[in-house]
């Protein structure tokens, strides 16, 4: 039996604007030495909302003080290169990304071994290490989450993480 279902040119323009309105998939990356480095993640907005603060809406997720970094599927960190993250060696391959957030002005870069999974799962023990972020503030709100890979010269990159009242960055060294 085939089931056909009809939709009002109406209702699917409203379900289009509602998926538009969500956490859009973003993807940052950059090619240095011919070695792609690129993230994947879905880029939330702000809307008014407190964020970072106690009580603030990540503070409710069951990962917290870990963030997945984004929203929806974790985020996803793929390198061709051999890479070193602050004093941290990362061989090339793919991994996640979350930022440990206890405190709202000192955060640490975690890149996990364990991939695919949605971003309210989180396991430490899959953890290749955490590496600590230069952070600054915007001049004004951030509203949507946004990641920049910066060429900075000489085989390093600047990963820059931009959200809410937060700058956090981290140097990356592409190894030969």
């Amino acid at each position: 039996m085939i089931l056909a279902l009809r939709y009002s040119p109406l209702f699917v323009l409203s379900m289009s604007l509602a998926f538009a309105q969500g956490s859009p998939p973003e993807t940052a990356s950059i090619t240095v030495g011919g070695k792609s480095i690129s993230i994947q993640y879905s880029a939330p907005s702000v809307r008014g909302r407190k964020i970072f603060e106690p009580g603030g809406l990540l503070s409710g997720d069951p990962t917290y003080p870990a963030w997945r970094a984004g929203a929806n599927s974790a985020t996803a960190f793929h390198t061709a290169a051999n890479l070193q993250i602050g004093a941290l060696n990362v061989p090339k391959g793919d991994y996640t990304l979350y930022c440990w957030i206890k405190d709202p002005e000192a955060w640490d870069l975690i890149i996990s071994k364990e991939t695919g999974q949605w971003g309210l799962e989180y396991n430490a023990s899959k953890d290749l290490g955490r590496v600590k972020m230069t952070m600054s503030k915007p001049p004004s709100v951030i509203e949507m989450l946004k990641y920049t890979l910066t060429d900075q010269g000489s085989g390093k990159v600047k990963l820059q993480l931009e959200w809410e009242r937060h700058i956090a960055s981290v140097m990356i060294a592409v190894k030969e």
